[in-house]
């Protein structure tokens, strides 16, 4: 059997598989459903240090082959988070990260700040990246200077590890990546939602409240997979890929494209068991191709033999 765990920063994780924030609640809604212990970990429903309310209704829209979403991080806050849910969550038995979120650089700050008293919590996944938020959120992540701007910020009040998550929703994805490890990412995930649309012909409407909303779903993995091996390629920290990832062999091309880990995410919403399943496959396929280690597989594409 392939030894699987997997180090991102300070962070150890019993295997690379995670579940991707917003997809997953707190973890506690999944406990009927499967074994949480046995996950990597997981990263809970964007944060921010004040209550939202989120988007007006509708924010959800199917797609062929995803889904839209337009949330906008609905919340309780920080304050409650540290209050009420942390102690619900605290002995999960793996990892739980706590995605971290703000409208202005400050806020981001105060949020990680308050995260970093609660000792179970060892990362957290900062998401500069949103598209479904007026203020904040993606704003900071289509940038250098404001990717930068804001970690370097966090950098300085969070002690514990920093993974930054990336947009899609930009030209370069590698120049943002390495903006973000200059000022001390300990690694990034990515990709975010692609952003989008739907209309309503009969009432020749926009479907979402807020006329665009973030794509995710299998649609997606084309895109994110080409962004996590191009980022591979531009940084030395380890690369968390997510996108569209449904199955074990989905988890297999992010590896071998560059991921130390991977996220699990829309797929949730379909099979609960998704991630246990991306377990059990990872695990079966270094056995049958001579892997002692799952870590063996990052990076390890052969690009040459496919030209």
């Amino acid at each position: 059997m392939a030894e699987l765990t997997t180090k991102i920063g300070d962070l150890t994780l019993r295997n690379p598989v995670m579940t991707a924030s917003g997809t997953f609640g707190y973890g506690v809604e999944y406990a009927d459903f499967i074994d949480l212990s046995r996950l990597g970990g997981i990263v809970v429903k964007g944060t921010t240090m004040q209550p939202r309310e989120g988007n007006p209704s509708p924010r959800m829209a199917e797609t062929a082959a995803g889904m839209l979403n337009a949330v906008g991080l609905q919340n309780r806050g920080a304050d409650c988070f540290v209050r009420e849910i942390y102690p619900q969550i605290r002995h999960l038995g793996t990892q739980v990260i706590v995605n971290v979120s703000g409208s202005t650089v400050e806020t981001y700050v105060s949020c990680a700040e308050r995260i970093a008293s609660l000792e179970r919590i060892e990362a957290i996944e900062l998401n500069i990246s949103c598209p479904n938020v007026k203020q904040g959120g993606m704003a900071f992540g289509v940038t250098c200077r404001g990717a930068a701007e804001v970690v370097r910020a966090v950098r300085a009040a969070y002690p514990k590890t920093l993974i930054v998550k990336l947009s899609p929703n930009v030209t370069d994805i590698a120049e943002i990546a390495r903006a973000v490890e200059g000022e001390g990412a300990d690694a990034v995930s990515l990709i975010n939602t692609l952003l989008g649309m739907a209309i309503d012909i009969e009432k020749r409407r926009p479907v979402l409240s807020t006329v665009t909303g973030g794509l995710s779903g299998p649609c997606v993995k084309p895109v994110a997979l080409r962004m996590v091996w191009q980022t591979f390629q531009a940084v030395r920290v380890p690369v968390i890929g997510l996108g569209g990832i449904c199955c074990w062999q989905d988890a297999v091309e992010f590896m071998l494209a560059g991921a130390s880990a991977i996220q699990i995410g829309t797929y949730n919403f379909v099979d609960p068991a998704a991630s246990l399943k991306v377990i059990d496959g990872l695990n079966d396929y270094c056995d049958r191709h001579g892997f002692a280690s799952v870590t063996e597989l990052t990076g390890a594409l052969n690009v040459l033999d496919s030209i």
